[in-house]
């Protein structure tokens, strides 16, 4: 198949994507986002004063963690507020959970053995 027929069976074709929460939080200016909203929520301006990095640069960063959905954006008035989503952080979680369920039943067959 040559690349011309390739695209065009690609632009027929609606292309959906999720990004991947542990490669969004993977990024260490992120994950101090992420830490910065556990305070309280804050709009685009106030994370880029405290940052001081560009608002189209946390701009970008914002939309990487929301489409993570890891971060959720309201609207009050004309202003974006960005604040953790629960639900995001909560699917995590919930795949760490299971190996420190596991290291914890490990480490419990190893006390037991040693006994």
């Amino acid at each position: 198949m040559t690349q011309a027929r390739r695209m065009r069976i690609m632009r027929n074709h609606m292309v959906t994507y999720s990004v991947d929460p542990f490669r969004a939080v993977a990024d260490p200016t992120r994950r101090a986002v992420l830490e910065y909203l556990l305070g309280k929520p804050h709009n685009v301006n106030e994370l880029a004063d405290h940052f001081d990095v560009s608002r189209p640069a946390i701009s970008k960063h914002l939309r990487i963690l929301k489409d993570a959905r890891v971060v959720r954006e309201r609207r009050d008035g004309r202003n974006r507020i960005y604040e953790l989503n629960p639900d995001g952080l909560n699917a995590l979680r919930d795949y760490f959970d299971q190996f420190w369920s596991q290291a914890l039943e490990a480490f419990k067959k190893a006390a037991e053995k040693h006994r």
